[in-house]
């Protein structure tokens, strides 16, 4: 009940973030993906089943603030959350190395297949200009943004991680 409640509060505080305080520091309309943040590390440090709950509804909040259609960013949020899930056995939380390429390959797969579905799909055949201007820049905003905080997002797991532990053993 408390994950559930801390990870809600955590999708809200990276969604008002994205949307309204890093567009002041937007350089050429770009912002950093704090949802593909939260979305692969969560799945990364929790396995499948996390990743995908919270790429759900980190894709709902897009969906239903900033979509035409609800379920596309959902959709492809629950694919990288389940994807990142795959390498939960992997996961040291002491290593940041690994969480960094997998939020680089999460956001620049996002960045694909959002221009495969909403502009190749239209006709807007320019791939290689919407990925030196729009992709790569995410990817490297996001990446900076991820060094500060994937920190606090491992802290805030290893805290509730104690906390559930803790709990276990009353009732053992």
């Amino acid at each position: 009940m408390r994950r559930g409640m801390i990870t809600g509060i955590l999708i809200l505080i990276c969604f008002v973030l994205q949307c309204t305080v890093f567009r002041i520091f937007a350089f050429g309309g770009i912002v950093p993906n704090l949802l593909i943040v939260l979305t692969a590390s969560f799945g990364f440090m929790r396995g499948e089943k996390t990743g995908l709950i919270i790429g759900f509804f980190c894709g709902l909040m897009i969906d239903v603030f900033f979509s035409d259609v609800i379920g596309f960013y959902a959709l492809v949020y629950m694919y990288i959350g389940y994807a990142n899930g795959k390498f939960a056995r992997q996961f040291y939380p002491e290593d940041i190395k690994m969480p960094m390429f997998l939020i680089t390959c999460s956001d620049f797969g996002y960045g694909l297949i959002c221009y495969l579905f909403l502009f190749l799909l239209r006709g807007k055949l320019d791939i290689g200009y919407y990925i030196l201007h729009v992709v790569i820049p995410e990817v490297v905003y996001t990446l900076i943004v991820t060094v500060f905080l994937y920190p606090v997002i491992l802290k805030i797991n290893f805290h509730l991680e104690a906390k559930e532990k803790r709990s276990a053993k009353k009732f053992v």
